[in-house]
């Protein structure tokens, strides 16, 4: 941990841009971290899900970043605003979870966030601190001070209202309940993704109506998906920072090319200046791709372990398939035939209708596609948990 009075305004710099989509108010909060005074930095978790991923661990990385010079964060575990489901982004009601469902996925959840954050300048808080002893008195005097016309400025609410969608009045308390929070425990920041920024922003509302500073906000950019789409489980396009890691290093591996420098800056410590020295196109991108996969898996195994699976996928998955001709313009279908993944075109239509094909980081799911659409030259391709290399001449 530094001392805060030695921090630096490059530090301050760094902290405010890598990964960093918006802040609000940067000139304010700038002037806070100048100072010797420690921060206050609130980070919300409604504990739905069990299992982060690197997307979830750009916030963390970011809260990572404050307490390494020298801030507190304070992790605020939504049992109450669980039992609601944020609406944030939302065209229809989430049902609520139960106070045991809540309490498992925390349970979980806290295990992988400490794969980012120190624990030891982590101050975890309950909301049931303080609503579990709130009166209706109470609540009803936290609503006057915001405005119905705030409330229903939230996008979510009103396209629902605009769209004859259904809108229950408990939705439109959890904006005033992650707001509250923000006073229950004295914060100097919240930080949050681009989703959460009108929960954020009530935070600010909430707190001028107590006559309290406001809160500053930090916003983080979202990571996208190994594919170069929008991270989701669905789209299988995801990696656990539990990732097994030989299966989180073949999945660096078969990304896009697009995506390496955005999970350079997001999902690592890696040095900005040695980002902007990097090259990501052509031959120099495997080697960048390599050097992620090293780094990444090393954060959350360890180095020994990231050895181990960079040999496993020079090894194993990095062999070649050999040379496919397009001349005969067979399917996708017949090409993982001919170059002996699947055993016969049924067990290979079978393969690529589940998503279980990729050809150069994207999925293909119409087996009927000509593998000569591919295009002549080396491809990569995965199949299941195997990546290999296949080079399609013309005719």
């Amino acid at each position: 941990m530094k001392d805060i009075s030695t921090v630096s305004p490059r530090s301050i710099s760094e902290l405010l841009t890598r990964g960093v989509a918006e802040v609000i108010d940067r000139t304010h909060l700038e002037q806070a971290l100048a100072s010797s005074t420690p921060l206050r930095i609130k980070f919300g978790i409604d504990p739905t899900g069990t299992r982060l991923h690197l997307g979830h661990a750009v916030p963390l990385r970011i809260l990572r970043r404050f307490q390494e010079l020298g801030h507190v964060v304070v992790l605020v575990i939504g049992d109450f605003t669980a039992g609601i489901g944020d609406p944030s982004g939302k065209n229809e009601t989430r049902p609520p979870l139960s106070p045991a469902e809540i309490k498992k996925n925390y349970a979980t959840y806290e295990k992988q966030a400490f794969l980012v954050l120190d624990k030891k300048h982590t101050e975890v808080r309950w909301q049931s601190e303080w609503f579990g002893k709130m009166k209706l008195k109470d609540v009803i005097t936290e609503a006057s001070k915001l405005s119905a016309g705030w409330i229903y400025s939230h996008d979510t609410f009103r396209d629902r209202l605009k769209n004859g969608q259904p809108l229950a009045m408990h939705e439109t308390f959890y904006p005033l309940l992650q707001a509250y929070d923000s006073i229950a425990v004295k914060a100097d920041v919240e930080m949050g993704g681009m989703d959460q920024k009108f929960n954020l922003l009530t935070g600010r509302e909430l707190m001028r109506a107590h006559g309290i500073q406001p809160q500053d906000i930090v916003l983080a950019k979202y990571l996208m998906g190994t594919d170069g789409q929008k991270m989701g489980k669905s789209l299988h396009n995801f990696i656990a920072v539990e990732e097994e890691s030989g299966e989180m290093f073949g999945k660096i591996m078969s990304m896009p090319d697009t995506v390496l420098r955005d999970y350079f800056e997001l999902a690592t410590d890696v040095p900005t200046d040695e980002i902007d020295a990097m090259k990501f196109e052509d031959v120099a991108a495997r080697d960048a791709k390599l050097k992620l996969a090293e780094t990444v898996v090393g954060m959350y195994h360890g180095m020994q372990r990231s050895k181990a699976a960079l040999d496993a996928w020079k090894s194993g998955f990095g062999k070649d398939l050999g040379t496919a001709t397009a001349k005969n313009n067979g399917d996708l279908r017949e090409m993982l035939v001919t170059v002996g993944v699947a055993k016969s075109k049924g067990e290979a239509q079978r393969m690529i209708e589940q998503g279980g094909l990729q050809v150069d980081g994207k999925v293909e799911k119409d087996w009927r596609k000509k593998f000569s659409e591919l295009g002549e030259g080396e491809r990569v391709i995965v199949v299941g948990k195997k990546k290999q290399t296949l080079t399609i001449e013309g005719e």
